[in-house]
């Protein structure tokens, strides 16, 4: 068991150094609300009735809302600055008859183990309480509420039972207490014989809880039945992204005939391509328009050199017939 308060049981002078445990679990079958079709977990959301945005844990606070419909929010440091006495104290208050008690006062049940070099005072204050056939009436707080709370002996160890507040027991209000119901003396007689036929010494372990029993029963059986799956993972929606990101990179290597193991130029030059994906269609213009002129130009070409040629082939006649002259 793990503790879950430490703290000292203060009786008149003595101090008792003690940790606090849960003395019951729950044994309930627990189950997860998922998703029908593929067993996936349901999540819900902290969100905000204002502005419909996500809430991280550590920006909620509590609320509390007066009668006027305003709210006043409090937050931890509000609630560390109450003055609770008993934060790590179990204060003894006085000492009564259990029987006083009215069970109906009783909420949670803890036990109390000596911490430490405090064995011996412990010892002491449970026997003394044994002998005196007494218990002792406590406060305590736990979980920023302030509780009365039970101090008793069981089996030889210190238990704590938190008790409800007196203006926290509601009070029945039935019509039929109002009425004047009266049974036949033979029925009551009748019900008294049954209830004597049927008394006992209270045993809790001969007692069972059917319903949990039948419904590890049928999950016993959906189990051998093959009725399982495993449980789904998660998303991730990092994942996701990095895998849409290879397939893009496969994709482009592909289009552009290389290789597909390249994964680093493309990626370095998938975003200059989408850049000026947009400006494609404007520099197309001037792209035909350089080629024509090309075009053009190498068409001119041709015919200044056939020009050329001809002027060159009638200089070099030319000198040849002053040539002949002069002889």
């Amino acid at each position: 068991m793990r503790s879950i308060w430490r703290g000292a049981v203060s009786f008149g002078l003595v101090s008792i150094g003690v940790k606090l445990y849960s003395a019951t679990e729950d044994k309930d079958v627990r189950f997860h609300q998922v998703h029908a079709s593929d067993g996936g977990r349901i999540k819900y959301k902290r969100t905000c009735s204002i502005d419909g945005e996500e809430v991280e844990y550590s920006e909620i606070a509590k609320g509390y809302e007066l009668p006027d419909g305003q709210l006043v929010i409090l937050t931890d440091e509000d609630f560390d600055d109450l003055p609770l006495t008993t934060r790590r104290e179990i204060d003894v208050l006085q000492f009564v008859d259990q029987d006083e008690i009215d069970p109906i006062q009783f909420e949670k049940t803890y036990y109390l183990e000596p911490d430490g070099p405090a064995v011996r005072p412990y010892v002491l204050l449970r026997d003394a309480l044994q002998n005196a056939g007494q218990v002792a009436i406590t406060k305590i707080a736990l979980r920023q509420r302030e509780s009365l709370a039970v101090l008793r002996v069981r089996d030889d160890i210190l238990v704590m039972h938190t008790m409800r507040w007196p203006d926290e027991i509601r009070r029945p209000d039935f019509g039929f207490l109002d009425e004047d119901v009266t049974v036949r003396p033979q029925e009551l007689q009748m019900a008294e014989a049954l209830i004597s036929s049927m008394s006992g010494t209270f045993d809790p372990t001969e007692f069972t809880d059917d319903y949990r029993e039948a419904m590890t029963a049928l999950l016993e059986a959906k189990q051998t039945g093959g009725e399982v799956q495993p449980v789904p993972e998660t998303a991730d929606p990092g994942a996701a992204v990095v895998d849409l990101m290879s397939a893009l990179r496969r994709s482009v290597e592909k289009a552009r005939g290389g290789s597909a193991d390249d994964e680093a130029a493309p990626a370095e030059r998938a975003p200059a391509k989408k850049a000026t994906a947009p400006r494609k269609a404007a520099d197309e213009a001037p792209a035909k328009r350089t080629t024509a002129a090309k075009k053009t130009a190498a068409a001119k070409t041709p015919a200044k050199k056939t020009t050329a040629a001809k002027k060159t082939t009638a200089t070099e006649k030319a000198p040849a017939k002053r040539t002949r002259r002069s002889a």
